[in-house]
């Protein structure tokens, strides 16, 4: 063999060997690429359903391996946290809910003796019954701390089951009868005579719609009107309670649900509110598998809307028996 033949034999194995670590190399960097991009890809899916999954790559690159490891060391630590977190949660509305009780209880005591000591003072009747009626709003605020603080901490045993909505309006409507007639409000009624049954729990209804149709009568009195509608479809019933007042502008319609929320003009002593009305009424709505939501139009028309499932069927006698030995 020639020394010319050899040479170009020689620049032809190192052309090979050139062209082989470069493939080598490029093969390397996309396998690399293709490990981090399932990485990533894990992650974002483990983040966005906030699972306890751990980021698994199989690969023997000793740098990759060593980044696993540390996102799933940040991922458990993540876990811990938020676990620490739920229990400090639960913890605190338990304490929330005990404290509202241990107050709650010696309030009732103190308007009891004010009620004895009203009726038999003549002279300081008027001082009294303002300490009373003092002493009753701080009760009531109590009463709605310590109905949410249970909510929160799932301390209420709420039972779902068939119950008559359109009966549960005609109750709330005629328990407000009096104060609608010294108000001179104009009322709007359309629920159906016969009856609408929903999946719901009577004592929650009653306190979801005395919240709104109260809420309705503070706030919405400038406009002198209250409309109750009960509407259906195939699969849902709507319970609209409407008032023609100042209204919500929208840029704080997402906040009347939050707890302690209360609009500006609540300041006014005289339709002064407590801000959890309507948060009791969302969680409770919630808890019945329903919704409620929110739409206004200032100065023109304020609706509360009550989404809950219908139940198939109408009441039998027996189930109006069962209903009245549990109530």
């Amino acid at each position: 063999m020639s020394e010319s033949t050899l040479l170009f034999f020689m620049s032809g194995c190192v052309l090979v060997l050139l062209v082989l670590l470069v493939y080598q190399q490029l093969a390397l960097r996309k396998g690399t690429e293709a490990h981090l991009m399932d990485m990533c890809r894990k992650l974002n899916d483990i983040l966005d359903r906030d699972s306890d999954e751990k980021v698994m790559v199989f690969t023997s690159n000793k740098a990759l391996m060593e980044l696993a490891a540390q996102i799933n060391q940040l991922l458990e630590d993540r876990q811990k946290r938020k676990a620490d977190y739920r229990r400090f949660e639960r913890t605190s509305k338990k304490m929330l809910s005990n404290i509202s009780h241990d107050i709650k209880t010696p309030l009732t005591v103190i308007l009891g003796y004010l009620e004895i000591i009203r009726l038999d003072s003549k002279e300081e009747e008027e001082r009294l019954r303002k300490v009373e009626h003092k002493a009753k709003q701080v009760l009531d605020l109590l009463n709605e701390f310590f109905t949410l603080a249970k909510l929160d901490a799932e301390d209420i045993e709420i039972t779902v089951s068939k119950v008559n909505l359109s009966e549960i309006c005609r109750e709330n409507l005629v328990g407000l009868y009096d104060i609608l007639v010294q108000k001179e409000f104009q009322v709007e009624v359309s629920v159906p005579e016969t009856e609408v049954p929903v999946y719901g729990n009577k004592d929650a209804l009653h306190r979801i719609l005395n919240n709104l149709l109260s809420n309705c009568i503070r706030y919405g009195s400038d406009g002198k009107y209250l409309g109750l509608f009960l509407r259906t479809d195939e699969a849902y019933a709507y319970l609209d309670v409407v008032d023609k007042g100042k209204g919500i502008e929208q840029a704080f319609a997402d906040k009347v649900f939050d707890r302690l929320y209360t609009m500006e003009d609540s300041r006014n002593r005289d339709i002064q509110g407590n801000g959890l009305g309507l948060t009791i009424a969302k969680q409770l709505a919630i808890r019945l598998g329903g919704e409620l939501t929110l739409v206004s139009i200032p100065y023109e028309k304020t609706i509360f809307t009550v989404k809950l499932k219908r139940a198939s069927g109408f009441f039998r006698e027996t189930d109006r028996e069962t209903d009245e030995r549990k109530s």
